[in-house]
């Protein structure tokens, strides 16, 4: 899953995001989604989320457990 539909992405899923400063490089962080910042229901770029550990980005895929 790519990370463009909010209703994929929920709070404790894993995935991989991108920050804004890292969106040149496309560098990926993982992380815990601890909070959804994107109200629309898709989003060509990735739903925002907020990870447990504070970083904020992009989804760009969700990690199966």
């Amino acid at each position: 899953m790519n990370g463009q539909l909010r209703k994929d992405v929920v709070p404790g899923r894993r995935v991989h995001i991108v920050q804004k400063q890292d969106q040149r490089t496309g560098k990926l962080t993982e992380g815990v989604v601890k909070d959804i910042l994107t109200n629309s229901p898709t989003h060509p770029h990735g739903i925002k989320v907020r990870l447990t550990d504070g970083i904020v980005g992009r989804v760009k895929q969700i990690l199966n457990d």
